[in-house]
C-alpha cells in the first residue's frame, strides 16, 4: 500500500480492527450476560468496521486531503459515542455519534464523486454508493429507536 493516501490506509485499518474488536465483544456478550451485546457487536463489525474498509477501499484513489481526516475522525468518533450513547442509555450521545456520521458519509461521498486517475468497475461504484445510501437511512431509524427505548 505505498502509494495509497494515508487517509486510506487509516481507514482500512480502523475498519479492520472494528471487525475484530467486534467479534471480541460477540464472543464475551454470552457469558457475562451483556443484554446490549449482540447490538454492539454487530454495530461495531458492520458499521464502524465493514463499511469504513469500504471507504478506505474507496478512498484508496483519492488525494491526500483535510477531508479525509474529517471523515476518519467522524466516522470513529460518531461510531464510539453511538455505542456509549446506546450501552449508557443516553439519546443525545447517539444524536451527536450520529450527527458526526452524517458528516462522514457527505465526505465519503463528495470524495467518491471526484475524478480518479483510472476507472473503476460500475458494479463496485454502484455497490460502495448503496451501501453509503443504507448507512444514511439507517441513522435516523437508529436514532428514533434510541428516543423510543429510553
Amino acid at each position: 500500500m505505498p502509494s495509497t493516501p494515508r487517509q486510506a490506509r487509516v481507514l482500512l485499518v480502523l475498519g479492520a480492527l472494528a471487525v475484530v474488536l467486534g467479534g471480541l465483544v460477540a464472543a464475551v456478550t454470552g457469558p457475562f450476560g451483556w443484554t446490549k451485546g449482540s447490538w454492539a457487536a454487530a454495530f461495531l463489525v458492520l458499521v464502524v468496521g465493514v463499511a469504513q474498509y469500504a471507504m478506505g477501499w474507496m478512498r484508496a484513489d483519492v488525494a491526500d486531503d483535510r477531508s479525509g481526516w474529517v471523515q476518519v475522525a467522524g466516522w470513529n468518533l460518531g461510531g464510539a459515542l453511538v455505542v456509549l450513547g446506546t450501552l449508557v442509555a443516553t439519546p443525545l450521545l447517539v444524536d451527536l455519534g450520529s450527527l458526526l456520521l452524517v458528516v462522514a458519509l457527505a465526505l465519503a461521498l463528495r470524495a467518491d464523486l471526484r475524478p480518479r486517475p483510472a476507472a473503476r468497475p460500475r458494479a463496485m461504484v454502484v455497490g460502495y454508493r448503496l451501501l453509503l445510501l443504507v448507512m444514511l437511512v439507517s441513522i435516523p431509524i437508529g436514532i428514533t429507536l434510541s428516543h423510543l427505548r429510553n
